[in-house]
């Protein structure tokens, strides 16, 4: 535990959401089992290995006396969170959280909600992927998204940020989207969005109708029972691209699972939809970095043929 005890006595004053530590990247042997977050104002410790009262006591110590150097007079606000299976349990360990509870990222704003569920609405891992697609409207404005799996939409706001036309988010979570439909209005965006809370695989009528798209993205889970199961299901998303995609258009391609490698994206894009050209593997934010980029997150970008 010591290396995340040497993080937290070297912490920033945060001002945008972000990972400080990241134990699971295997980076910093004997502490895989943690990562730590800043939600502003609030810090989220997370355990994947359930952690004694003594771990906890110590590591609100060190977060107490780092908060009083770097913001003396304020309250420390910090929740824990073990996660087991599918699962997790949460606990408000000091301080209290905001509600509602809104962060930053490079200007856009997003909401979260850290007390409730095994995510919080918003994937920090993902902020280069978000960059990518602000800046690929910015320098392209007008042009239509079809943003998969969506869950809370922030694609979907950084793209109607950087100038996109128009965005489809679909999703199954209705209440996921709900979410999204706030991340607009906390953005000042009032149009240019739908929201489709829809099962993807039953719907390919209505995605094809609202295409051709110039920018489609990929983000779904890696296994979700009932739902998706990325080794057999990606495919099945991949093939529909030439039909789905301009000329000329791109898609974006995430997965994050520790098992399946960059290769089972290339080689299924191979054999889904070989016109298609590989262009770049995004980069991960130096914080989340791991011994191996295998096992990391991977967001692969593609061009449709002209």
């Amino acid at each position: 535990m010591q290396a995340l005890l040497d993080a937290i006595a070297t912490l920033p004053l945060p001002t945008d959401a972000q990972r400080v530590f990241h134990g699971r990247g295997g980076m910093y042997p004997g502490c895989e089992q943690w990562t730590l977050d800043a939600f502003p104002p609030v810090w989220v410790l997370t355990s994947f290995q359930l952690a004694t009262e003594a771990e906890l006591i110590t590591i609100d110590a060190a977060l107490k006396a780092r908060w009083a150097e770097i913001n003396p007079g304020e309250a420390l606000n910090w929740v824990y969170q073990y996660r087991f299976e599918a699962r997790a349990e949460t606990r408000l360990m000091a301080g209290s959280v905001p509600d509602p509870h809104v962060i930053t990222e490079n200007g856009a704003r997003f909401a979260v909600h850290l007390l409730r569920g095994l995510n919080h609405g918003f994937f920090l891992d993902m902020a280069e992927g978000r960059r990518w697609v602000r800046e690929y409207m910015a320098a392209r404005p007008g042009l239509k998204v079809l943003n998969l799996f969506a869950y809370t939409c922030s694609f979907s706001v950084v793209a109607l940020l950087g100038g996109a036309r128009q965005v489809t988010n679909m999703d199954m979570a209705d209440g996921a989207l709900a979410i999204g439909k706030r991340n607009h209005l906390l953005n000042g965006i009032n149009g240019g969005a739908g929201f489709l809370p829809h099962d993807i695989f039953a719907s390919w009528g209505k995605i094809t109708r609202g295409g051709p798209y110039d920018l489609i993205i990929l983000d779904p889970p890696s296994y979700q029972k009932g739902s998706f199961i990325a080794e057999k299901d990606y495919a099945r998303l991949m093939r529909r691209l030439p039909d789905l995609v301009a000329p000329g258009g791109h898609a974006l391609l995430c997965l994050n699972s520790p098992k399946l490698g960059v290769a089972f994206l290339q080689d299924a894009m191979r054999e889904q939809a070989p016109g298609f050209d590989f262009l770049q593997r995004l980069p991960n934010p130096p914080a989340f970095a791991d011994v191996s980029d295998e096992r990391a997150l991977k967001v692969l970008v593609y061009k449709a043929p002209d």
